[in-house]
C-alpha cells in the first residue's frame, strides 16, 4: 500500500510539474518577445540617430543648416526636415562641381542669412570667374504668415484658401549660372516644397524644374540635356517628361517678345501626387540630374573660341533673361511679396552684364537666327511625339 501511494504521488507531482512548464512557457515566450522587440526598436532608434548624425555633417554643406540641428534630428521623418537636408546637399554638390571647372582662386562666397519673421537661407555666389561670369546657388527655408498678394497669386493658380492670414512654410533651392563664354549655355533650376495651413488643414505641394538657355544653338547639347531630364522623370512616371516639357515651353515664354527664354527642359508646380514620399523622391531625382545634364556642356565649350560679335549677342540674350525674371517669374514675384524677403538673394538670378539694343534683328541664315527659330517654335528634342504617333 505505501508503495502504491508513493507511485501515485510521484505521478501526480510529475503531472503538476509538466502542467506548470506548459503554463509558464507562453508567458516566458511572450516576455522574451516583448524584450526582443523593445531591443530591436531601441537598436533601430540608435541606428536612425546615427544615420541622421552622419547626414547632418557640416562638411557636407556650404554652411550650417537654417533649422537647428537638434530639431532636424528630432523631426527626421518630417517632410520639412527631409526637404531642407535635400536642398542643402544639392546646393553643396552643385557649387563644388562648378568650382572644379574654375581656376583655383575662384570660389563661392557663402552668405548665411536669417529672416526675422522666421527662417533664413544660404546664398552662394561666384562672380568674375574665368568660366563663370556669375553663378548663384541659393537655398531658403522660411516660415510665417502669407501676405495678401502672395495668397492672391496662389488663388489664381486654383488654390481655394478661405482664411486671409495663412501660416506657411517654404523650402527651396534655386540656381542660375551665367557663363563667360557665349558657347556655354546658361542653366536655371529650382526645386521647392510648400506647406500652407488653412484652418485645421495643411496643404502641401512640390514645384520646380530645370531649363537651358543657350546663346548659340548646339543640337547635341539640347538632346543630351533633355535626355538626362527624361531619364530622371521616367524613373517615376513615363508620362512626366512629356507633360512637364510642354509646361516648361509654355511657362518660360516672353509673351511681349513672342519667344521662349531658351530650349526648355522640365517645369512643374502644385505636385501633390501620387503621395508625399513619392513626390519627394521624384523631386530628388530631378535635382540630382542637374549636374550630369549641365557640367558636360561646360567642359565641352568652356574653351571654345569667340569674338566681339558673339559676346554682344550673348549680352542681348541676357537682356531677355532679365525681362522674363522681372516681369513673369513666379518665384521672383512671390519673393518680392514676402515680408522680410532678402532682395539680394531674390535678384541673384540676374546676370552681371546685359544689353538692350533698339529693334535688333539677327541677320538671315546666321547662327543667331538659327537660335531664334527654335525659341519661337519649341522643338521635340527626343522625338517623343513621333514615337507616340508610331506606337498608336
Amino acid at each position: 500500500m505505501p508503495y502504491r501511494v508513493a507511485v501515485r504521488s510521484f505521478k501526480t507531482l510529475s503531472y503538476i510539474g509538466s502542467y506548470k512548464k506548459m503554463r509558464d512557457r507562453p508567458l516566458a515566450f511572450y516576455c522574451a518577445a516583448i524584450l526582443g522587440a523593445g531591443y530591436a526598436a531601441y537598436s533601430q532608434h540608435k541606428q536612425n540617430k546615427a544615420e541622421m548624425k552622419e547626414i547632418i555633417q557640416l562638411k557636407n554643406y556650404m554652411a550650417e543648416p537654417i533649422t537647428p540641428i537638434s530639431e532636424l534630428e528630432k523631426n527626421q521623418d518630417d517632410m520639412k526636415t527631409q526637404m531642407e537636408l535635400l536642398i542643402m546637399r544639392i546646393q553643396a554638390e552643385f557649387c563644388r562641381a562648378l568650382e572644379k571647372e574654375e581656376d583655383e582662386e575662384s570660389k563661392f562666397k557663402v552668405d548665411r542669412w536669417k529672416r526675422k519673421e522666421g527662417g533664413g537661407g544660404i546664398t552662394c555666389v561666384l562672380q568674375d570667374g574665368r568660366v563663370f561670369e556669375k553663378a548663384g546657388v541659393n537655398i531658403s527655408v522660411v516660415s510665417g504668415i502669407l501676405p495678401p498678394p502672395a495668397v492672391q497669386q496662389m488663388k489664381t493658380r486654383g488654390k481655394n484658401f478661405e482664411n486671409k492670414e495663412l501660416p506657411f512654410f517654404a523650402a527651396g533651392v534655386s540656381a542660375v549660372i551665367h557663363p563667360r563664354n557665349p558657347m556655354v549655355p546658361t542653366i536655371h533650376f529650382n526645386y521647392r516644397y510648400f506647406e500652407v495651413q488653412d484652418k485645421n488643414e495643411v496643404h502641401w505641394w512640390f514645384g520646380g524644374g530645370t531649363d537651358l538657355t543657350p546663346y548659340y544653338l548646339n543640337e547635341e547639347d539640347a538632346v543630351h540635356f533633355h535626355r538626362t531630364l527624361k531619364q530622371a522623370c521616367d524613373e517615376h512616371d513615363p508620362t512626366y517628361y512629356d507633360k512637364f516639357k510642354k509646361w516648361c515651353d509654355d511657362y518660360f515664354f516672353i509673351s511681349h517678345r513672342g519667344e521662349r527664354r531658351g530650349v526648355g527642359g522640365i517645369f512643374f508646380d502644385d505636385v501633390d501626387y501620387p503621395d508625399q514620399q513619392s513626390a519627394f523622391k521624384f523631386v530628388t531625382s530631378c535635382a540630382e540630374a542637374v549636374i550630369p545634364s549641365y557640367i558636360p556642356l561646360v567642359q565641352k565649350h568652356a574653351d571654345a573660341g569667340y569674338g566681339y560679335h558673339e559676346r554682344q549677342w550673348q549680352l542681348l540674350r541676357r537682356g531677355r533673361y532679365v525681362e522674363f525674371n522681372l516681369i513673369y517669374d513666379r518665384g521672383t514675384k512671390f519673393g518680392l511679396h514676402t515680408p522680410g524677403a532678402r532682395y539680394e538673394s531674390i535678384l541673384m538670378s540676374l546676370p552681371l552684364n546685359a544689353k538692350w539694343e533698339y529693334m535688333h534683328d539677327p541677320k538671315p541664315n546666321s547662327p543667331e537666327e538659327k537660335l531664334m527659330k527654335v525659341l519661337k517654335e519649341p522643338r521635340d528634342w527626343l522625338n517623343v511625339q513621333q514615337a507616340k504617333s508610331t506606337s498608336t
